[in-house]
C-alpha cells in the first residue's frame, strides 16, 4: 500500500513541476534531499550504536534483568493471569525496558514477540484480548527515562548546544501520556465487560421461560 502512496506522490511532484515550469527545482530537491537523508542516517547511526552498545553492556552485567524484575512488579498487576516466567511477560518487560532507555529499535522485536505470545494465550482469536490492547497502548505511549537516541542526534545535527536538555519535558509528557492511555484502556475494557453481562431483566425472563 505504501509503495502505491509513494509512487503517487512522486508522480504528482513530477506532473505539477512540469505544469508549473519548475521541474529543475524538483530534480534539485530530489537529489539534494537524497544526499541529506544519507548524511542524517550516518549521524543517527553513531548515536544508535552508542546506546545499543550501552544496552549490551548493561545486559551482560545483569542490569537489564534487575530492571525487568522491578518493571514486572509495576506492570504485573496490569497483566493479571500471565505468569511472571512466561515468554509473554518477559517480552513485555524487555519491551518496556527498551522504551524507557530510548531504544525504540530494540523495543520493536520484543513488542512483536510479546504480541505473538499474547495472541497464543488468547487462543489466536480474531478479536484482540484486553491484555493485547493494553500492551499496544503501553508500547505506543511508553515512558522514556532517556530520550530516543535519534531525537538527540537530530537536535545535535540541528545545532542544539545541549541535545538532552529536553529530558524533563520528555519525562513529564511520556508519564502523562502513559497514564492517560492505561486509564482509558482499563476504563473501556471495564465498560465492554459490563456491556457483555446479561441484565437482571433478561435473567428474570430466562428463569420465567424455564419454569
Amino acid at each position: 500500500m505504501m509503495s502505491w502512496v509513494l509512487a503517487a506522490m512522486i508522480a504528482a511532484a513530477i506532473i505539477f513541476g512540469c505544469a508549473g515550469g519548475r521541474i529543475d527545482e524538483v530534480s534539485a530537491a530530489a537529489i539534494g534531499d537524497g544526499v541529506r537523508a544519507v548524511e542524517l542516517c550516518i549521524e543517527l547511526l553513531g548515536a544508535v550504536c552508542l546506546w545499543s552498545g550501552i544496552m549490551k553492556v548493561a545486559d551482560k552485567a545483569g542490569l537489564t534483568e534487575k530492571l525487568n524484575k522491578v518493571i514486572h512488579r509495576c506492570v504485573g498487576p496490569l497483566f493479571k493471569g500471565i505468569p511472571r516466567d512466561s515468554a509473554a511477560m518477559k517480552a513485555i518487560s524487555l519491551n518496556i525496558t527498551s522504551n524507557m532507555l530510548g531504544l525504540g529499535n530494540a523495543a520493536t522485536p520484543f513488542g512483536i514477540t510479546a504480541m505473538r505470545e499474547l495472541d497464543e494465550l488468547n487462543g489466536k482469536r480474531c478479536t484482540a484480548s484486553a491484555h493485547m490492547i493494553l500492551f499496544a497502548v503501553m508500547n505506543s505511549a511508553a515512558f522514556q527515562l532517556v530520550p530516543s537516541a535519534s531525537i538527540a542526534a537530530i537536535r545535535l545535527s540541528g545545532g542544539a548546544a545541549a541535545p538532552l536538555d529536553i529530558m524533563p519535558a520528555v519525562w513529564l509528557t511520556s508519564a502523562a501520556s502513559l497514564t492517560a492511555g492505561i486509564t482509558m484502556a482499563m476504563m473501556l475494557n471495564g465498560i465492554l465487560k459490563n456491556s457483555r453481562l446479561p441484565s437482571a431483566k433478561s435473567k428474570k425472563q430466562r428463569r420465567t421461560t424455564a419454569e
